[in-house]
């Protein structure tokens, strides 16, 4: 899978746990971010500034694979992975700085149009902007 979208973070002192690795939290925080950053490079704060329509997470996963350390820095790459009428869903990797995967997460997206609080569909002009940035069609 080829992941566009990458994004550079320090692991902070603070994200450690009694046992001496990063807190299984942290992992949440740090894919929180990317999928921030995903929708910031696709344009989905825009029209949600704009509109007041836009992504509601619906549902997020991780597998944790290997444990990260502090001090450190990571990089949490991410990718579309589908898109669907109403819903899109998001793979991101958390890379050590060996560049070995230590975690690997899915979040499902829900195009929300917080106005009427219902469900709306992937707008077309964003599935283009994803697809030209992917490489590949949905």
């Amino acid at each position: 899978m080829n992941y566009p979208v990458k994004l550079n973070i320090r692991i902070d002192w603070s994200e450690m746990d009694l046992f001496g690795h990063v807190n299984n939290v942290s992992y949440f925080k740090y894919i929180q971010a990317s999928r921030v950053n995903y929708w910031e490079k696709i344009g989905l704060v825009r029209i949600f500034d704009e509109h007041k329509i836009g992504p509601i997470l619906l549902s997020t996963s991780c597998q944790f694979i290997r444990p990260l350390h502090y001090p450190g820095n990571i990089i949490v790459q991410a990718s579309v992975d589908f898109i669907k009428n109403t819903s899109f869903g998001i793979q991101h990797q958390v890379l050590n700085e060996q560049h070995e995967i230590a975690a690997i997460a899915q979040d499902v997206i829900v195009m929300y149009d917080f106005n009427t609080n219902t469900k709306v569909p992937f707008p077309d002009e964003y599935r283009k902007v994803v697809e030209e940035l992917e490489g590949r069609t949905f």
